[in-house]
């Protein structure tokens, strides 16, 4: 029984189908097909019967892959110390961003981790969220910034706050938006969003609630655009509230009042990450520039 067997196991079991867990753990489906078979036949039974969507733990599988989990735990553990022995951190390290550099804390915090790691290679790409998200579950980024709800159980994830936005209008449609109802809201073109950015998620649940499906004018998955987008009166959209207001005080756009929604922002990265000593101290400099408590990391 080796190593990447368990891991091969671990993945599967998690992504509950061969082809994803393959793409993540960058082998051939029939690679991992075959280490399976060879876990199977060392210990003697079967740890998955197939379904028509994938596959699913036996009885023999769901007891072992706490245990199986517990080993790989323990060797990263192993690794991790190792790696600190070294002594001064040192490392490329590769982080997804979006949003602004100011909702982030770009600057603050690569600048405190150069300033204390000076043989940290640290590398940034800018990309939408879920992009972001799905890079850090294939493991191809190290961390990522995050809006919304993080679905996978191999991604963990560090809350950082909570953004607010409002509806935004162009700053001449005053008169077609104030008493406006839902209806009328929904007839007016709209500002679309790419389904890769969470935004389009928010989006999706307002026009949800309004009961509308209004004509989408464009479609954007850059804010910063949006909000141009808005103010050159092209349609309607949800805006960072902060940003809203400033814009809206100097006659940029206008708010629709009562359609207000509220999303997390948090920092990804893969579990089997937790405990390096590079994620950490990526974790620690993050927490002290956000003036936050190390918190626990959470699977979803």
């Amino acid at each position: 029984m080796e190593i990447y067997q368990l891991r091969t196991f671990v993945t599967v079991a998690q992504q509950g189908h061969l082809t994803q867990a393959a793409e993540l753990l960058h082998l051939s489906q029939p690679a991992v097909t075959a280490q399976i078979k060879a876990l199977e036949e060392e210990i003697g039974m079967p740890l998955f019967e197939r379904t028509t969507g994938g596959v699913t733990l036996t009885l023999a599988g769901q007891e072992l892959l706490p245990r199986a989990q517990s080993i790989l735990a323990s060797a990263r553990d192993i690794l991790n110390h190792a790696r600190g022995l070294k002594g001064q951190v040192a490392g490329k390290v590769q982080i997804g961003i979006t949003l602004t550099p100011e909702t982030l804390r770009i600057g603050p915090w690569v600048a405190s981790l150069i300033a204390r790691y000076p043989l940290l290679d640290l590398r940034l790409q800018h990309g939408v969220t879920g992009d972001i998200l799905n890079l850090v579950r294939k493991k191809e980024l190290d961390g990522g910034f995050f809006l919304g709800k993080n679905p996978y159980v191999n991604v963990h994830t560090l809350r950082l706050g909570v953004l607010s936005w409002v509806l935004a209008a162009p700053p001449d449609w005053g008169a077609k938006v104030e008493g406006a109802n839902a209806r009328e809201l929904g007839k007016l073109p709209w500002i679309g969003i790419s389904q890769f950015s969470s935004l389009s998620r928010i989006t999706s649940e307002l026009w949800r609630d309004m009961n509308i499906s209004p004509r989408k004018a464009v479609e954007c998955d850059h804010l910063a655009s949006i909000q141009a987008l808005v103010s050159a009166g092209v349609g309607l959209a949800l805006v960072r509230e902060d940003e809203a207001m400033t814009r809206a005080a100097a006659g940029d756009l206008c708010i629709v009042p009562g359609y207000r929604r509220e999303s997390d922002l948090q920092f990804v990265y893969p579990a089997d990450r937790e405990g390096d000593p590079l994620l950490a101290i990526l974790l620690d400099e993050m927490a002290r520039v956000w003036e936050m408590s190390p918190a626990p990391a959470s699977g979803r």
